[in-house]
């Protein structure tokens, strides 16, 4: 349903995509991960026809971006990470608009609304202006307004940025919901645990390249078994070399205040007493410590050598 192949664009002397491939299944959650100005905005303005590649080629719900961009139009519906409600508009009204100017007819759009007020939980709010919503509301407005005309591809860039942690988990179950019926999507977050739990594949973008691709277990066992965390009461000089023994190869990354100490390990009974024991030989005070399986935390930091 979404193939970008070889995808490039520059701009200016900043090379924006190089060469980027990557594809969507129907039926499925592609998650795009990447720092800012990895290329993920660029991307997703090609394969929306906001934008065009300076070469490749990309497919969204079987037509050609730059041969078909009306057909991809009318087969998509796209979340951006600014809300674009009119806010002097009651939550019914923007429904209805976005659908009226999306084909269709006004008593289409009608109960296409009150469906989808039901469905986002913003029936009660309907009728209100939406000046007057919660940044949760909005979002999910936001995202009802994006499938009111039922399109089998949707593209959300960063959807819940900015939301409370109740209002994003919301949102995940309204994604789910558009998923199992059948909607492919594309999703761009830098939370790194929305993709965890939303995404069936995910690329991992870096400087315009796809620098890692496949399913959310396939990349965590890029960085190999457990992840031992340590957090020391004060900085200590002594504690990293106390660890590198445990950690597989020595590969060892402490925090800028100097507290906190993360590295692979292989997990075994009694590690976390071994541990505290070295650290307390060395004379570092131990706060906490934790021996975990990987998170795309974990894949994230290894693929774009960001600080943790």
């Amino acid at each position: 349903m979404i193939e970008a192949t070889d995808l490039r664009k520059r701009f200016g002397d900043t090379q924006a995509l190089d060469g980027v491939s990557f594809a969507a299944e129907p039926g499925t959650v592609l998650g795009v991960l990447g720092h800012n100005g990895a290329g993920k905005t660029t991307a997703l303005r090609i394969l929306t026809t906001l934008s065009a590649p300076d070469s490749g080629s990309a497919r969204v719900a079987g037509y050609d971006v730059l041969a078909e961009p009306h057909a991809v139009q009318r087969s998509i519906g796209v979340v951006a990470q600014d809300a674009t409600l009119d806010e002097l508009l009651t939550g019914r009204q923007n429904l209805m608009m976005v659908g009226r100017l999306g084909g269709l007819t006004r008593a289409e759009a009608r109960t296409h609304a009150a469906v989808l007020l039901e469905q986002f939980e913003l029936t009660a709010a309907g009728d209100r202006q939406v000046k007057g919503y919660s940044g949760g509301m909005r979002r999910r407005l936001d995202l009802a307004a994006g499938v009111i005309r039922q399109p089998p591809v949707l593209f959300l860039d960063e959807p819940t940025t900015g939301l409370d942690p109740a209002s994003r988990v919301r949102m995940w179950d309204v994604i789910r919901s558009l998923v199992s019926e059948g909607t492919t999507l594309l999703l761009t977050t830098q939370y790194l645990d929305e993709a965890d739990a939303l995404a069936d594949h995910i690329v991992v973008m870096a400087h315009g390249r796809i620098v890692a691709d496949g399913t959310p277990a396939e990349l965590k066992k890029h960085v190999g078994g457990a992840r031992l965390e340590v957090t020391l009461t004060a900085p200590s000089a002594a504690a990293a070399p106390a660890l590198k023994p445990f950690t597989l190869a020595g590969e060892l990354t402490v925090s800028q205040d100097g507290r906190q100490l993360r590295g692979p390990v292989s997990a075994e009974h009694g590690l976390a007493s071994q541990v505290v024991r070295a650290l307390d030989e060395a004379g570092a005070t131990v706060d906490d410590v934790q021996v975990r399986p990987p998170s795309l935390d974990d894949v994230f930091f290894a693929l774009t050598g960001a600080q943790q």
